[in-house]
């Protein structure tokens, strides 16, 4: 789901990807997520290169992870097959030619929204996160690494790397991605949501996907 393009408050803190707020509606404001004692249906999971994550950046990209952030493009609407035209799609579903820095282009279709990119990053997010990488620009790689830094700063990185994708990794991440189920399997804010056995069956398959590339000879996680 996709986020508003909201005026920039000062002192305000960046907002959640993914989140889809109506026009006329002031966004919720994002509690502290509480994750559940109990995993429920776990998958174990087996300065300024920004854009070579494999080369200095704060995130490496392991086929766990590559798995995880596809995994948000789908449940985002940007996965598309797996192509990369995820990574230039805004709101509304419209293609940008280029990714030289976010589009920041606000849609108005339904609800009014200038979120862009596989994660659907609004303006103000992505600038936050692109200062705090030292991010220059918004191509797939810097989009994978603000991605993952959203993902650590909601607490659920780690306990991903050590757990793999499960309904607790999901409900931390559900306050960032309106699309990502909270506890109850609803959306943390109302909205469309994606199910959480959805999304388990499409991580496997993603991730064994990617490990056949890797069999074959692939040089590390495939962005599509």
């Amino acid at each position: 789901m996709l986020l508003l393009s909201l005026p920039l408050v000062a002192g305000a803190v960046p907002l959640p990807a993914g989140l889809l707020v109506s026009r006329g509606v002031t966004a919720p404001t994002a509690r502290q997520a509480t994750p559940t004692r109990a995993a429920v249906s776990s998958v174990a999971a087996g300065p300024r290169q920004a854009h070579r994550p494999e080369e200095g950046s704060p995130y490496r990209i392991t086929l766990e992870r590559r798995a995880l952030l596809n995994t948000i493009r789908f449940a985002e609407g940007t996965w598309l097959g797996g192509s990369p035209d995820g990574y230039r799609t805004i709101y509304g579903g419209s293609k940008v030619a280029s990714l030289e820095r976010h589009p920041e282009i606000t849609v108005s279709r339904g609800y009014v929204s200038a979120a862009a990119g596989a994660y659907q990053f609004l303006p103000r997010t992505w600038d936050a996160a692109a200062r705090r990488l030292g991010l220059d620009d918004f191509s797939p790689e810097a989009q994978d690494q603000a991605a993952l830094h959203l993902i650590e700063a909601r607490g659920a990185l780690r306990r991903f790397d050590q757990a793999g994708l499960c309904a607790e990794v999901l409900a931390r991440l559900a306050p960032e991605w309106a699309s990502l189920p909270s506890h109850g399997g609803g959306s943390y804010y109302g909205q469309p949501v994606k199910g959480v056995e959805e999304l388990l069956a499409f991580y496997r398959q993603e991730l064994e996907r990617q490990r056949d590339i890797a069999r074959a000879g692939g040089r590390g996680p495939a962005q599509a």
